[in-house]
Formats: C-alpha cells, structure tokens, sequence
C-alpha cells in the first residue's frame, strides 16, 4: 500500500485529469467489502454518494475499516481518509490531523462541492469509531 507521504509527493505533480484517475485507482485499490456489510447502519450521512464504512478490532487492539461508495472518485476520497487511520490504534486515530494530513490533496479545489460534502463526515464516523474503541 501506498503511504500517503509517497501519494502526495506524486499528487502535486499531476494535471486534473491524472489527478482524477489517482483518485479512481486508490479506489479500486481499496480492500472489496462484503455487500452484506452495506447497511443502513454503515451508510455515511451527507454524502451525495452512497459511502459505506465498517470498522474492525484486530486482536493487537488497531482499527482496520473496510468502506466502499457506489461513485468512483468518491471511493477514492475515502481510500485517500482510510490512508492516515487504516490500522492505527484508535488513541493514534484521535491524534492524528485527518484535515492536514489531506490538505495537501486540496480536495475542495480540486472536486466539485457536492464530492467534498461528505468528507467532514467521513472523518467525524472515523473519529467516533476511535472514540468508541479507546
């Protein structure tokens, strides 16, 4: 997997399109959830996509989170989330800065308002899982 030091190295050089096509291939990258975990209960709010997040303990106590969306680029949003939490203990979570570590990808610039919406969302489900687990 990609480290997200390595992604934004590689993002600041790349042309919107390249950068849409980034996004796209993170997402495919992204671990395939059960469809029997596509609930109502694992849906994100907000979202003008579809979102799914389901997270996970592992035995060493770190969160793992499986999520998938029914639109490409917003998969890829969340892949890019998942990169700075994906496996972390959730004390780690809870400290970690979600909106700086993505803020070199300039999301907000760089999609449509209506792709972006859903991200506050996102981190904020992330946030509370950590908050759950810790």
């Amino acid at each position: 997997m990609t480290s997200l030091s390595d992604l934004t190295d590689e993002y600041e050089f790349l042309d919107a399109d390249d950068r849409y096509r980034l996004l796209i291939d993170l997402g495919k990258a992204l671990e395939p959830m059960p469809d029997a975990l596509k609930t109502d209960a694992t849906l994100v709010r907000g979202c003008s996509a579809a979102v799914w997040v389901y997270p996970t303990v592992r035995d060493d106590g770190t969160l793992h989170f499986l999520a998938d969306s029914n639109a490409a680029i917003t998969k890829g949003i969340i892949a890019l989330v998942l990169l700075t939490v994906q496996d972390r203990a959730p004390a780690d979570i809870l400290a970690t800065d979600i909106e700086g570590a993505l803020a070199p990808f300039d999301l907000r610039n760089q999609l449509s308002s209506n792709r972006t919406q859903g991200i506050p969302n996102m981190i904020a489900l992330i946030r509370a899982t950590a908050e759950r687990y810790a």
